[in-house]
This record gives structure tokens, sequence and C-alpha cells, in this order.
């Protein structure tokens, strides 16, 4: 394999997954069980592997940290502000879902809980996950 000679970026994905209720939009959020932002509430997501694609990451991701099996996402947006991961450099694209009702989820994997919350009773957020829910419900109502 090719070693570079110049530091590369770290690649992540992120899985926005909502229910439209009558009056409101619950949306799944995982408890972080490592550092950093250890207890803190974020997005269910992670690093990718080198053999898969992004959207493939994601889904796999999800369903690792909650339980939650899709068979496909759509892709919303890249996320590169150069100090959101306080670890390094890293890049994040963020996927989401539509489901017609809350699924059970489960934590597990590095997420020590997963739980629906409504959108307009949100914990305080790891990382930019405030920012990007908020970028992606002004886009999307």
């Amino acid at each position: 394999m090719y070693t570079y000679t110049y530091p590369r970026a770290a690649l992540t994905v992120d899985a926005i997954v909502f229910v439209k209720k009558q009056n409101s939009v619950s949306v799944l959020l995982i408890e972080r069980g490592r550092e950093p932002f250890k207890n803190k509430w974020a997005l269910p997501g992670g690093f990718i592997d080198m053999d898969e694609t992004l959207e493939a990451s994601c889904i796999r991701e999800l369903k690792e940290e909650t339980g939650l099996e899709l068979d496909a996402m759509k892709q919303f947006r890249a996320y590169d502000a150069i100090n959101r991961d306080p670890r390094h450099r890293t890049i994040s694209v963020v996927f989401a879902a539509q489901l017609s009702k809350e699924q059970a989820v489960v934590g597990s994997d590095d997420a020590a809980q997963a739980r629906w919350f409504s959108i307009n009773e949100l914990p305080e957020l790891a990382f930019d996950h405030a920012q990007i829910l908020a970028d992606y419900f002004a886009a999307e109502f």
C-alpha cells in the first residue's frame, strides 16, 4: 500500500434517522460510551472501513450502535470544520432516513444507549451534531 508524505483527514459518517409525527419530529440519538464526549448524546455514526461505500458504512454504523437495520439512506451533506473533532482532522458525510414510526433501538458497540428524542427537546449534543440537525431540518422542512 502506498504511504503518503502529507497527513490525511479521517473520514466518518453520521446518520439522521427521524420520524415525523402529527405535531412533532423525533430523531434517533446515541449516548457515547467512549471519549471524546463520553456520556454526551450524538448522531449514530463512525469511521468508514476501507472496503465499503459511505452509505454502506453509515448503514453498518447505525446497526452496530442502535440495532436498527435500514436498506438505504440518502446523502445530505459533508461537514468539514477544522476543529469539529478534538482527536484529529475529521470530515463527516451525513446521511438521512425517514421512518414511518419509531422502531425499538438499543445501544451497543461504543454506544452506551440509543433513544428517540423530540427535535424540540434535544439533550446537549457532541461534536457539531446540533448544527447538523439544525441544518438538516431547516433544509428538509
